[in-house]
């Protein structure tokens, strides 16, 4: 058959991730859930584990909103008027009234002239990247960026890509400069929330030197930040690291419906012009369908509950059981990256140690991620938990309890 031989690479190439204890393997299968009960936040129920509860501490669901039944009763509602999906892409039919009035209000609430959406953040980095991307231009990238910016500036072919250390600024302003009559158009592309670390970038520092050096451009330098593990996790009113930072400068703001919003899409944010672009010429929008009109639904409440008093307390509440895990692993002499973002990575530098504390979390009804080498740096290997708005303080505790038998055990 015409796959044989291929067959026989992928099998290798498998098994050296597998060597390379870099294979993923199979995937965790979430087979119920036990709504909130008591003292106890929700819990999970594995397949392959029967009835064992699982507490989970590796979800991007910052605020509980995909259980929360306002956004379910909205889903449900769209689903019974509109169908189960958009049955086209937007330019042909695949518009509906709830696409328009969750762009309208995602707009508002980032105090931004227009928004579209896409089926997913991924797709909305990489797919607005391309247009935006001429061969006269140069990206500036950090470091640590995620993923999908790595290969939406890949894709996109500029004339050139920097890379700047993680967060230095001084590292930024010497490629801005050995940038300058190389190019028409520079863009500084960031993560606002680095979801390894869930530390920010520094956004106003970030706009104080796109300032500096955009009268050295022909087209400018402009500013590009992806805050999908922002919006909904941090700020007072959840609007993510440019509140957070106090800075409104940004020119394109990426950020997804996936996470701290429950439900699933991602979105972009910016001027009235440059949304108008987008929409005749990111193929990623053109050519894919959009999310549901429930889920648009969906997401169109969870983002009301955050923009409210209601809003308000679940962040308010999130940042107090932050903080309670925070200090309970410094506490016990756990090395963190401490901050006030959800993610809190508990520094382990060693990949079977790793490997080894994620299995004894599990054992213990904990899900957590480890993250090893390649997906960080080697000596930066982490188990990631990641704090949710509907965890209790019944819950953390729990947690801090399980790492603290671990560490007697050490």
């Amino acid at each position: 058959m015409p796959l044989d031989k291929i067959k026989e690479m992928l099998s290798a190439h498998l098994k050296e991730l597998e060597n390379k204890r870099v294979l993923k393997g199979n995937e965790t299968v979430i087979a119920g859930i036990k709504p909130a009960q008591g003292d106890k936040g929700p819990r999970y129920f594995i397949k392959g584990y029967g009835e064992k509860e699982f507490l989970r501490m590796n979800a991007n669901n910052y605020l509980g909103m995909s259980l929360r039944k306002e956004v379910i009763e909205a889903e449900e509602k769209a689903a019974k008027e509109f169908g189960a999906g958009p049955g086209a892409v937007r330019f042909i039919s695949g518009t509906y009234t709830s696409h328009i009035a969750l762009e309208k209000k995602l707009a508002e609430f980032h105090n931004r002239e227009a928004a579209m959406i896409f089926s997913s953040a991924y797709s909305a980095v990489v797919g607005i990247l391309a247009p935006m991307i001429t061969q006269d231009t140069i990206v500036i990238s950090d470091e640590l960026n995620h993923n999908c910016i790595i290969n939406g500036i890949k894709l996109s072919r500029p004339r050139d890509k920097k890379i700047y250390k993680h967060n230095d600024m001084d590292s930024l302003a010497s490629v801005l400069e050995s940038s300058v009559g190389n190019c028409k158009r520079v863009i500084i592309v960031t993560d606002g929330i680095f979801s390894m670390r869930g530390d920010h970038a520094p956004l106003k520092e970030i706009a104080d030197l796109a300032e500096k050096y955009n009268s050295s451009f022909e087209e400018g330098v402009l500013t590009f930040v992806d805050d999908s593990h922002g919006v909904g996790a941090i700020g007072e009113m959840g609007r993510g690291t440019t509140e957070y930072t106090h800075e409104d400068r940004i020119d394109v703001l990426v950020a997804t419906l996936g996470k701290a919003l429950g439900v699933n899409g991602g979105y972009v944010v910016s001027s009235a012009e440059v949304i108008g672009f987008l929409r005749e010429t990111a193929p990623f929008y053109i050519y894919s369908n959009p999310i549901t009109p429930p889920e648009a639904s969906a997401a169109l409440a969870s983002l009301e509950i955050l923009d409210s008093d209601k809003g308000r307390a679940m962040l308010k509440h999130l940042r107090a059981m932050t903080a309670r895990f925070e200090s309970g692993l410094i506490d016990m002499g756990y090395e963190i990256i401490k901050g006030e973002h959800p993610v809190v990575p508990l520094m382990v530098r060693d990949t079977e140690k790793t490997t080894e504390l994620v299995g004894y979390l599990k054992d213990n009804g904990i899900l957590a991620t480890g993250l090893n080498f390649p997906v960080v740096p080697k000596g930066d290997q982490e188990i990631r938990f990641q704090i949710c708005a509907d965890h209790t303080e019944s819950d953390i505790d729990y947690a801090l309890g399980v790492l603290r038998k671990y560490k007697e055990t050490c």
